[in-house]
């Protein structure tokens, strides 16, 4: 008897706080609208995007492209189902 064992790829959204400005370039040009500002400030007083729907992201790097401050990155996470 064989196992099937089925996997799907969903997205691990990172972003660096250290890095990020709160511009929201990476949420404009988000083709699946995955991002969304944030409304809590952070200690900078900057609103950070957030990942309100990675299971929607299809890992297109639009993101990471356009982030002028290299503050976002997705990755591929595996996850068994």
């Amino acid at each position: 008897m064989e196992a099937r064992i089925e996997a799907k790829v969903l997205a691990k959204i990172f972003i660096d706080r250290r890095l990020c400005k709160g511009c929201g370039i990476c949420v404009e040009f988000c083709p699946r609208k995955v991002l969304e500002m944030g409304s809590d400030m952070d200690e900078r007083g900057f609103h950070m995007p957030e990942p309100r729907r990675a299971e929607d992201c299809s890992l297109c790097g639009l993101c990471e492209l356009y982030c002028p401050d290299f503050a976002i990155c997705a990755r591929e996470e595996l996850k068994d189902e």
